[in-house]
């Protein structure tokens, strides 16, 4: 009979996918670079296939090593779960979590309060940023979760809520009346922005990029000012915003597709906790109070 696979080995391989790099690798798991190097040896030849390709600093997966990283996760989630139940404490600890900024200011506040009341002795430290940036950081160690509102473009993201997006203008404003149609939006990166250009550009309306940021409340001021419109998740609309009915001529726009994810060594009751909150709260989410945002 097989031996079981050694759980140290597969969390070092997690990290190494997850980084892209032995020595940070090496840092995460809290062992030298070495001993890491050892493991993933180890590892590669009880499996009798080469798990990780080495192109000048950088570490990817091999196909095999692709396979090997869901099912390690997995494995990963449940020693922790096993662990979890069996252990009788307090949840406490900190967790490092980084949302898009198109949510903090009408659900952040919302959700981590509430959050806060349920968990007392979990602190959580928050950073708002692009999707872009919170995917990045999550590569070079910087969260343990994140949401993204990329879909599940990226491998191991856990889509869990699916928004309808709006075109939005200010309300009682004259921008959406313009010959040339004045948009605000994210930066050339940003997955709304390539979305919503390229339906104009199907239709045919004339249109001008008018402002441009990466900063989610940027965006938002310059639709409330009426230099531009905009377009928005439904969770993200804000008081003084008229959505644009399809009477106005605009493309209909792809859903937002909200994902959380997760670092391979943010398993665990308190990481659950959180995430476990975030989604649930996320998915209850009362319509009628953000269209409220459009009235």
């Amino acid at each position: 009979m097989s031996s079981p696979l050694d759980l140290d080995q597969l969390k070092s391989f997690c990290a190494i996918a997850d980084c892209g790099s032995f020595t940070e690798a090496a840092r995460r798991v809290h062992k030298t670079q070495s001993a890491v190097s050892m493991q993933i040896k180890r590892l590669e030849d009880r499996l009798g296939y080469p798990l990780l390709t080495r192109d000048g600093r950088s570490v990817a997966t091999t196909q095999h090593g692709e396979a090997l990283y869901a099912r390690a996760r997995q494995m990963l989630r449940i020693n922790a779960e096993i662990l979890d139940y069996f252990a009788d404490e307090d949840l406490s600890g900190s967790v490092r979590f980084g949302v898009p900024d198109d949510y903090a200011v009408r659900l952040l506040p919302v959700i981590l309060s509430s959050f806060k009341r349920t968990h007392p002795r979990i602190a959580v430290d928050v950073a708002t940023t692009s999707s872009e940036e919170l995917l990045a950081g999550m590569r070079s160690g910087q969260y343990d979760l994140i949401v993204f509102t990329q879909g599940t473009s990226n491998s191991y993201g856990e889509l869990f809520r699916t928004e309808k997006m709006h075109w939005v203008a200010s309300q009682g404003g004259d921008a959406l009346s313009a010959p040339v149609l004045p948009v605000a939006c994210g930066t050339s990166c940003c997955i709304w922005r390539l979305d919503a250009l390229e339906a104009l550009n199907r239709t045919g309306r004339d249109y001008r990029v008018a402002y441009t940021s990466s900063n989610a409340t940027a965006i938002t001021s310059a639709v409330l000012s009426d230099l531009a419109v905009g377009f928005l998740p439904e969770s993200a609309l804000q008081p003084g915003m008229r959505l644009v009915d399809e009477g106005y001529g605009l493309p209909r726009l792809a859903d937002a597709q909200i994902a959380l994810m997760r670092g391979s060594h943010a398993y665990g009751s308190i990481y659950d906790a959180l995430a476990t909150h975030i989604i649930n709260s996320m998915g209850n989410l009362d319509r009628s109070r953000h269209m409220e945002a459009a009235e």
